[in-house]
């Protein structure tokens, strides 16, 4: 599949901009609210800015569908998926205690556990009011199954947590439910919103599924080896509370017993920087990570594979782009 040209993809990428401008003024105001708490907990988390990849996603969808779609309303519904987002981002600091999210203080860091429960828990009821009032049954159908499989995700992983035996198919399973089908939903509405027949449906469903791997699999690579500064959170915090990744699991399975022993000691235990070093290390030698990033790279393979099934468009080149950028970004 042909990719644009840089300038090409800087014109196109122009355009998703203005797209994603729309969607924050949506966002803003959406979280607003007559609660102060609610309101400073919304903003709090809303300035902390992040990709808005979901969004962009359900726009990159309907666009590629070749059909013609309701632009306002693909920009409604993206800030409704990515309120969710947020409002599952502002649960999980809550779970892991985070201090630090995107380089910033979280929400529970600064107005309390009870305050940022309760407030995303009113973020993800404002999503619904916005799914209500769009009125399509099939969105409102998809939306809701996939934020059942993300909260059963996250209850999975929570499940799992301290297992340093953990295998790499549950660990996939738990990738899939807690992230992937989040993406794959948002590939679905924007096909919706194109009227899109079965086989495209399929096609960006599909694309979605993968997407969605390779970013949660990057996601783990960056855990253990990005730059504080750059992914706004410490490194190994999975690591540190007990959560098996890929690169651990692969890890795992090439190690002698000794070192098996070393590094399961340090699993959930609040691993020095020291330790830390040697352990990147270890997964360096081993060649984990490199594992790990073909992995995700297969999933972006499949990803490409599944949008020929599209009508070639420069809409389709962009999710090719989206799918190459996700394997390569530092954050």
């Amino acid at each position: 599949m042909s990719l644009p040209t840089i300038s090409e993809f800087d014109d196109l990428l122009g355009e998703l901009r203005a797209d994603v401008e729309r969607v924050e003024a949506e966002l803003a105001t959406l979280i607003d609210s007559p609660v102060e708490v609610v309101r400073q907990v919304g903003s709090h988390t809303l300035a902390a800015g992040g990709k808005r990849l979901r969004p962009a996603f359900v726009s990159l969808a309907a666009r590629a569908t070749g059909r013609p779609y309701d632009p306002a309303r693909a920009v409604r519904l993206g800030a409704c998926l990515e309120l969710i987002h947020m409002a599952t981002l502002i649960h999980d600091d809550v779970i892991d205690q985070a201090d630090r999210r995107r380089g910033r203080a979280t929400a529970s860091s600064l107005f309390g556990n009870t305050a940022s429960i309760l407030s995303g828990d009113a973020m993800l009821a404002k999503a619904m009011v916005v799914l209500a009032d769009d009125g399509d049954l099939g969105i409102i159908r998809t939306v809701s199954r996939s934020v059942v499989e993300m909260a059963e995700g996250e209850a999975r992983e929570v499940e799992c947590r301290g297992r340093f035996d953990l295998d790499e198919g549950k660990h996939l399973e738990i990738l899939r439910m807690k992230t992937a089908a989040f993406i794959e939903c948002c590939c679905r509405v924007g096909a919706a919103l194109g009227g899109s027949d079965r086989e495209t449906t399929a096609a960006l469903a599909e694309y979605g599924h993968h997407v969605g791997m390779a970013f949660q699999l990057v996601d783990d690579i960056l855990d253990f080896r990005g730059d504080p500064d750059r992914t706004g959170k410490p490194r190994a915090t999975d690591f540190k509370e007990g959560c098996a990744t890929l690169p651990l699991i692969r890890l795992r399975a090439g190690m002698q017993p000794e070192e098996a022993a070393r590094v399961e000691s340090w699993f959930g235990n609040g691993v020095s920087e020291d330790d830390l070093i040697d352990l990147v290390a270890l997964m360096d030698a081993h060649g984990t990570f490199l594992e790990a990033e073909s992995t995700a790279r297969c999933h972006v393979v499949s990803a490409l594979t599944a949008l020929q099934q599209l009508p070639d468009s420069p809409d389709r080149r962009l999710l090719a782009s989206a799918a190459e950028f996700v394997v390569r970004r530092a954050s």
